[in-house]
């Protein structure tokens, strides 16, 4: 990945690790890029990812979900909306499949950022993740509301901004503590 996928990588897979430690389910499913295992510290013995891009264990059309009702108990969703033309139609995706008292868990990129920022006056043309349609956190907050689902956490990160080379990112590495503390849902990234 270029420095900016690397720098939003590593701080999203050390968020998924610790977030999903110590959920113990019977059976966990990554939506979306299959390519990277955000599912790798989870302890639940049958785990899988579900996509139409190659790599992944079941090749399924993500907005369908063909997944048996009330089947999967961790439903792991890695910048799956924002590519998705009615993010905000979640309805008949992860809350039938998931089992009672089952857990969500969704990434994406803060509207409230310099990554957004950025994204405004950047090309649509430029590749992920500037073709994106960024969701606000409070937006996704509602539609999760509306469909019954409790929020029980979540964090904000990536607060340098997204410059392309590992130098500059490096330098502004000092942003990780202060934007936590100075203005903690800036964060270019939430989970």
């Amino acid at each position: 990945p270029t420095p900016q996928g690397a720098y939003v990588l590593d701080w999203e897979l050390a968020q998924f690790d610790s977030a999903l430690d110590d959920v113990f389910r019977f059976r966990a499913v990554q939506i979306g890029l299959p390519e990277v295992d955000f599912l790798r510290q989870n302890r639940i013995s049958h785990r899988f990812t579900l996509a139409l891009e190659p790599g992944a264990a079941v090749a399924a059309d993500p907005l369908q979900l063909p997944l048996a009702s009330q089947s999967v108990g961790l439903v792991v969703l890695p910048h799956v909306l924002e590519g998705d033309p009615n993010p905000h139609d979640l309805r008949g995706r992860p809350e039938p499949v998931l089992m009672p008292e089952g857990q969500l868990v969704i990434s994406g990129f803060n509207t409230a950022s310099l990554w957004r920022v950025r994204q405004l006056f950047t090309s649509r043309h430029a590749g992920a993740p500037w073709d994106a349609r960024f969701i606000g956190l409070l937006r996704l907050r509602d539609w999760l509301r509306v469909l019954g689902f409790e929020l029980n956490g979540g964090a904000f990160g990536c607060y340098a901004p997204p410059f392309r080379q590992r130098l500059w990112l490096d330098r502004f590495a000092f942003m990780e503590q202060a934007g936590a503390r100075w203005w903690p849902v800036a964060g270019g990234v939430y989970i």
